[in-house]
């Protein structure tokens, strides 16, 4: 049945994928949206998978690649980790990422960026690491990156594509459109880069506590959605000198 409808989402609300080529004249930032354990390790808290995932693993060695790419090429990095103060929870969801917990932490494949001068860490204790980015003087750690680098071509990946990712992606682009991300241009979400979770229909039915979340459908509506508000979807992305390095 999820298959069924999953065909009939690609039918009836398709988005555009294409192949992004990022040049080396082009200043290009990689934001990577809470690859952390509490979302990505399985066994590591209320909201991580309860056996391997294909769609997350995927994300994870996508996202690996992306931020070799970028460290290599001292490229400007940004992690948002999802971080909460104990007690605080984030309804509708059960307590999570507790800030200092190992569920707050970079999954292991990305845990050496954290030694990368290129790479800044933005602990958040919100689903949206644009608005997470404020700090108590009114600044913002994401626009302030953005501007000392002079991006433009900002590239998107991590978990959940429908939850954290289109959050920021929604953020950003309207911050952009207003003016205030200046010099950035365009916000790229990688596909094979994002992934969600799964809560089947049969288990939420049992839980008046869980949402029914099917993965591929949940996915597909993230990308769909980023790309209904300006975003543009790839299905691969290549530089100079690598290309084809991520394809489908």
């Amino acid at each position: 049945m999820v298959l069924q409808t999953v065909e009939i989402l690609t039918s009836e609300i398709p988005y555009e994928e294409e192949s992004i080529f990022i040049s080396d004249d082009v200043n290009a930032g990689l934001v990577l949206v809470d690859i952390i354990n509490g979302f990505c390790t399985v066994g590591s808290g209320n909201l991580a998978p309860r056996e391997p995932n294909r769609q997350i693993s995927r994300m994870i060695e996508e996202s690996r690649k992306l931020a070799k790419v970028f460290c290599d090429k001292k490229l400007p990095v940004i992690a948002f980790l999802d971080s909460h103060p104990p007690g605080k929870l984030e309804h509708p969801y059960p307590t999570h990422c507790v800030a200092g917990s190992d569920e707050s932490k970079l999954v292991p494949a990305l845990s050496w960026i954290e030694e990368e001068p290129n790479v800044t860490i933005r602990h958040k204790d919100c689903y949206d690491g644009y608005l997470g980015s404020i700090q108590e003087d009114g600044s913002n750690v994401f626009v302030d990156w953005v501007k000392s680098n002079k991006i433009q071509t900002l590239l998107v990946v991590g978990i959940c594509t429908d939850i954290c990712v289109l959050d920021f992606v929604c953020s950003t682009i309207s911050a952009k459109n207003r003016g205030f991300l200046e010099p950035l241009e365009d916000v790229v979400v990688y596909s094979k880069g994002c992934a969600t979770f799964d809560i089947p229909a049969s288990l939420a039915r049992n839980n008046k506590d869980l949402l029914a979340h099917p993965q591929e459908m949940m996915h597909h509506v993230g990308l769909y959605m980023a790309k209904g508000r300006g975003a543009k979807i790839a299905r691969e992305v290549s530089f100079d000198g690598l290309k084809n390095l991520l394809s489908t």
